[in-house]
C-alpha cells in the first residue's frame, strides 16, 4: 500500500480524499494556490505545498509544479480528484515517467474516453447504443449549419474535450447553430486548449442517467448501478439520486451491461462513469464516459456501502476488486444536492466573498452526510467553481430520503455570498420531483427566471407569524429585565402584538409556557417550543408538536425567516406602533433602468457596443467571465448607448454600472 498520496486538487474533493486516506493510514499532501493558502484542505492534509498564483492555469493545471511538489514531499502516488487534471492523459503519463502512481484509469482509457469523438467510436465498437451525429472535423459555422440541417433540429453542439457544461449549446435553428458553433469553439479553446466540436441529435425531454463502473488491473469490471442526474441547470448537475426513479429493472440491467462492455473495450481500471441520455420511451444512448471520480459519487456510496475513494486507491496499488457483480446490492435510496455560491434571484449568477456564517445540519451515519471544503470565515474565490458543499441524504425509500433532505436543507445556514439553499429546498419539495416526473429541462420549465424566495407564496403563514411572535417575545422579555430603568417608566410587556408579514397585519396574544411561548392567532393557540437563544441563526424546535428548522436573522427592526425555500420578513409591533406603521409612506427604489449593471462579480472581457450606437432588445452588450464561465449580457429593450462606464479587462463588482443609455 502507498505511503503518501498527493492530492492534485482543492476544496471539497481534496478533503474527501484526505478523509479516506487518513482512515487507511496513508499520509496526504495538499497543493494550493496563493488564493487557497487558508483553505480547509491545506489545514487537513499532513503536508501542503504552494504551487502558484490563483489562476488555475498557473497552479492546479500546472503539471510541472505538481510534479515538483511530488518530488519535494516524496509522494509515491497522486489522486487527481475531479476536474483540473483528473482526465489529462499527459499528466498521467508524466507521473508514470517519474515512477509515481496515478490513482485513476489506465492511459488508454483516459485518451480514448477523454475525447468525445473517439469515445463514441469506441462505444459503437463495444455494441453500445449511440446518438446519431457527425463526429468528423467541422470546418466552420456554415458547415455546422449544413450538418444541423442534415441531422434535423434540434441538435447539440459539444466540445470534444468538454465537460461541466462548458463548450456546449443546443441549437434549434440555423442561426442558433451558427452562433452556437462559434461560442462552443471559443469556450473550448479557452477552457481546454482544444477547439474541436461535434454535433449530434438532441433528444427531447431527455433523462440524464449514468452508470458507475469499477475495474481493476486483473480484468475484473463491475457496475455499481445507476445515478439519476436529470435535475440540471445550463447542463450542470444540481441534484442527483440513486437509483433512478424512472428505470424499470430490464432497462437498468441493460444499461449496466453496456457500461461494463464499454469499460472492457478500453481495459478500464479504477472508478469511472458511463453517461447515457434516456428518452421518454426508455431507449438509452451513450453520451460520454468520465474517466474519474464523479462529484455525485456519494449517492452510490450510500446505497452500496462501498467507499469509492478507497477502492480507487486499492486498485491503483494492484489489488483485486473485493466484490463481484452479484455482490453489489442496492440498499435504499440516496439523494445529493450541490450547494453553490450563486444567486438564484439573479438567474443563478455566481457569487463570491467571505463566508460569514456556515452552519451545516448534523451528520448522521447512513442518513445525513455533508461533504465540504469550506468553513466559516473561508473565501469563495472567483477563480474556481462555485461549490460550497454537497448534502447527501439516505433513506429506506425515496420519500424518506427526500423528507430528510428537505429537513436538512432547512437547517443549512450560509451567510456571506449568496447560495442556492432555498432554491434546492424548493426543488426537493416540488410535486414533480416528488413524483419522479422530470427531465433535464425541469428547472428551465419550472423556474424560468431563476428563483426569488422572497416572492414565493408562504404555504403556512401561521408558522412564520407564531415563530416571529415567540422570537420577539424573548427579546422583549430580556429588554424588560434591564437594570436601572427609571421608576414609573419601566418596560411594560403586555401580551398583545401585531405581526406584519408581507404587508398584512396579524393580531396575536403571547404568553410564556414551559420551554417556549404560546401564540394565539385567530383564536387558535400555537405552542412554540425551542432551546433557541437570541442571536442564533437557526431556530430549531417544535410548533404545535411538529419539528421545524427555520433560518433567522435580524434585518433592522425586522426578523427575516427562511424555511421551505421561502423567505419572508416579519415586523412585530405593539398595537400603537402598528397603527403608526400603517401610516408610513412607501419609498420606491431608484430607477436604474438607464444602466447596464454587472449582475455578478467578474472580469469584463468584452464590450460589444460604442457610444451613440442603437441597440435592439436581445443584442449582445458585453461579456463577463466568472468562475470559468462566459456570461453574455444582452439588451432588455431597444436603446441608444450614451456612455461606457467600464472597459474590457476591468474587474467588476456586483451591480457596478457598465453602460449608461440615453
Amino acid at each position: 500500500m502507498f505511503k503518501k498520496i498527493l492530492i492534485a486538487n482543492r476544496g471539497e474533493i481534496a478533503c474527501r480524499v484526505i478523509r479516506t486516506a487518513r482512515r487507511m493510514g496513508i499520509k496526504t499532501v495538499a497543493v494550493y494556490s496563493e488564493a487557497d493558502k487558508d483553505a480547509m484542505h491545506v489545514a487537513r492534509a499532513d503536508e501542503a505545498v504552494q504551487i502558484g498564483p490563483p489562476p488555475s492555469a498557473q497552479s492546479y493545471l500546472a503539471i510541472d509544479r505538481i510534479l515538483d511538489a511530488c518530488q519535494k514531499t516524496g509522494a509515491d502516488t497522486v489522486h487527481p480528484g475531479y476536474g483540473f487534471l483528473s482526465e489529462n492523459a499527459s499528466f498521467a503519463q508524466a507521473l508514470a515517467d517519474r515512477g509515481i502512481v496515478f490513482i485513476g484509469p489506465n492511459l488508454e482509457a483516459i485518451a480514448g474516453m477523454g475525447d468525445k469523438i473517439t469515445s463514441k467510436k469506441l462505444a459503437e465498437k463495444a455494441g453500445v447504443n449511440v446518438i446519431p451525429g457527425f463526429t468528423d472535423v467541422i470546418r466552420d459555422a456554415a458547415h455546422a449549419v449544413q450538418i444541423g440541417r442534415k441531422i434535423g433540429y434540434p441538435v447539440m453542439i459539444k466540445a470534444s474535450a468538454g465537460g461541466g457544461g462548458k463548450g456546449l449549446r443546443v441549437a434549434r435553428s440555423d442561426s442558433e447553430c451558427s452562433e452556437g458553433f462559434t461560442n462552443c469553439q471559443n469556450e473550448a479553446r479557452s477552457a481546454f486548449g482544444d477547439d474541436r466540436v461535434f454535433i449530434e441529435k438532441f433528444i427531447e425531454e431527455p433523462r440524464h442517467i449514468e452508470v458507475q463502473v469499477l475495474g481493476d488491473a486483473h480484468g475484473n469490471i463491475v457496475h455499481l448501478w445507476e445515478r439519476e442526474c436529470s435535475i440540471q441547470r445550463r447542463h450542470q448537475k444540481v441534484l442527483e439520486e440513486a437509483p433512478s426513479p424512472f428505470l424499470d429493472e430490464a432497462t437498468r440491467r441493460a444499461m449496466g451491461k453496456q457500461a461494463v462492455a464499454l469499460a472492457q473495450v478500453v481495459k478500464y481500471r479504477s472508478a469511472g462513469t458511463v453517461e447515457f441520455v434516456v428518452g421518454t420511451d426508455k431507449r438509452f444512448y451513450f453520451l460520454e464516459m468520465n474517466t474519474r471520480l464523479q462529484v455525485e459519487h456519494p449517492v452510490t456510496e450510500m446505497i452500496t456501502g462501498l467507499d469509492l475513494v478507497e477502492l480507487m486507491i486499492r486498485v491503483a496499488a494492484g489489488e483485486r476488486l473485493p466484490v463481484g457483480q452479484d455482490d453489489v446490492r442496492v440498499n435504499g435510496w440516496a439523494i445529493e444536492v450541490r450547494i453553490n455560491a450563486e444567486d438564484p434571484a439573479r438567474n443563478f449568477l455566481p457569487s463570491t466573498g467571505r463566508i460569514i456564517t456556515y452552519r451545516s445540519p448534523d451528520e448522521r451515519p447512513g442518513e445525513v452526510r455533508v461533504d465540504t471544503g469550506v468553513s466559516e470565515g473561508g473565501e469563495v474565490s472567483l477563480y474556481y467553481d462555485s461549490m460550497i458543499a454537497k448534502l447527501i441524504c439516505h433513506g429506506s425509500s425515496r420519500e424518506e430520503a427526500r423528507l430528510r433532505l428537505v429537513a436538512a436543507l432547512d437547517a443549512f445556514v450560509i451567510k456571506g455570498p449568496a447560495s442556492n439553499v432555498a432554491f434546492l429546498s424548493a426543488v426537493a419539495r416540488h410535486p414533480r420531483f416528488g413524483a419522479g416526473q422530470f427531465h433535464t429541462g425541469f428547472i428551465a420549465e419550472e423556474f424560468p427566471g431563476g428563483y426569488r424566495p422572497a416572492e414565493r407564496a408562504i404555504e403556512d403563514p401561521s408558522l412564520f407569524v407564531a415563530v416571529a411572535a415567540a422570537v420577539h417575545w424573548r427579546y422583549a422579555e430580556r429588554a424588560a429585565q434591564i437594570a436601572g430603568q427609571l421608576p414609573w417608566h419601566e418596560r411594560k410587556l403586555g401580551n398583545q402584538r401585531v405581526v406584519w408579514l408581507r404587508g398584512e397585519p396579524r393580531l396575536v396574544q403571547i404568553r410564556s409556557i414551559p420551554g417556549g411561548q404560546e401564540v394565539v392567532l385567530d383564536g387558535k393557540p400555537h405552542a412554540v417550543v425551542s432551546e433557541w437563544h437570541r442571536g442564533e441563526p437557526l431556530f430549531s424546535g417544535t410548533v404545535d408538536g411538529r419539528h421545524v428548522n427555520i433560518q433567522l436573522e435580524r434585518v433592522g427592526t425586522k426578523y427575516r425567516f427562511t424555511h421551505g425555500g421561502v423567505q419572508a420578513d416579519a415586523l412585530v409591533l405593539t398595537e400603537h406602533a402598528a397603527r403608526a406603521q400603517a401610516l408610513m409612506p412607501h419609498k420606491p427604489p431608484p430607477d436604474l433602468s438607464r444602466f447596464l449593471l454587472a449582475p455578478m462579480p467578474g472580469l469584463l472581457t468584452e464590450v460589444a457596443v460604442v457610444p451613440g450606437q442603437e441597440v435592439k432588445a436581445g443584442e449582445k452588450l458585453a461579456v463577463i467571465e466568472a468562475m470559468k464561465m462566459e456570461n453574455v449580457l444582452r439588451a432588455e429593450h431597444d436603446a441608444v448607448v450614451k456612455t461606457l462606464l467600464a472597459g474590457a479587462g476591468d474587474s467588476l463588482a456586483v451591480d457596478q454600472p457598465i453602460i449608461e443609455f440615453r
